[in-house]
């Protein structure tokens, strides 16, 4: 079962998706204010574990430099991801048999998203490799602008500005409406994440499986001048919300490697 978020609804420049890593706004808010030691020393920890729980979740898990999974999806495995609803719920389920699943989305005039926090090291495993493949795209909407800011799939990257909020970056790869392949812009609700059209349109073959890679290191340093080490996150995210209509997609084999 995916764990509820503990904000159910977020305000409208929600698609950089920054609110995931909510975990240090109180620090934050403390800091501003002028943090007493005690608080100093309560964030710093709460920081630390974090950390700690990043680094565990890498090594405790098995996870080598060669090969970084994040959705290998075996039974049981979205118990990792955290849930963010933004209008209602996008319904995420293991679908198939076997150790390796494949994840189903589905949305009805809905936008919510499935999170993992785990750092990635992007020096080892600078690539992202998965396989998706979408029912059809929502035809007529542009994604340039906020009421078309609507995938049948995307997935997302994130790296966390700790302290610092507004550094945090995010890159959302998505299978684009009538953007042209290979093209990018900025998200219509901010300026920390940028949008790359992977894929376009509505497929000819449904049922086909479509194999993506980019190397998110490279795409750090092109679009936001970041030479980044590590990362911090993965997301996932089918909504139909500022349409009011519905998709279907599929996820699998999410996982960094070295090239």
């Amino acid at each position: 079962m995916i764990r509820p978020a503990s904000i159910q609804q977020q305000p409208a420049p929600r698609r950089a998706f920054l609110a995931l890593w909510g975990w240090n706004r109180s620090c934050v808010r403390a800091d501003r204010r002028g943090p007493t030691p005690h608080a100093r020393r309560s964030c710093a920890g709460r920081r630390t574990r974090i950390v700690a729980g990043f680094l565990c979740a890498l090594t405790c898990t098995g996870v080598s430099a060669a090969d970084a999974w994040v959705g290998r999806f075996a039974p049981n495995s979205l118990t990792d991801w955290e849930s963010r609803s933004f209008k209602g719920q996008t319904t995420y389920r293991l679908i198939g048999d076997g150790a390796t699943r494949t994840l189903e989305a589905r949305c009805q005039a809905s936008a919510s998203a499935i999170a993992l926090r785990r750092q990635i090291d992007l020096v080892q495993t600078p690539v992202l490799r998965w396989q998706w493949r979408i029912d059809h795209v929502h035809e007529g909407l542009d994604g340039r602008t906020r009421e078309g800011d609507d995938y049948a799939a995307r997935v997302y990257v994130i790296h966390d500005g700790g302290a610092l909020v507004w550094r945090t970056r995010a890159i959302n790869y998505v299978w684009a409406n009538t953007e042209p392949r290979d093209t990018h812009w900025p998200n219509a609700f901010t300026d920390k994440a940028m949008m790359v059209a992977v894929q376009s349109g509505t497929p000819a073959e449904p049922d086909q499986w479509v194999e993506q890679s980019r190397n998110v290191r490279d795409d750090f340093k092109r679009f936001y001048g970041l030479d980044l080490s590590a990362i911090d996150g993965v997301a996932l995210m089918t909504d139909c919300d500022n349409g009011g209509r519905s998709a279907r997609a599929e996820y699998r084999r999410l996982r960094f490697t070295a090239q």
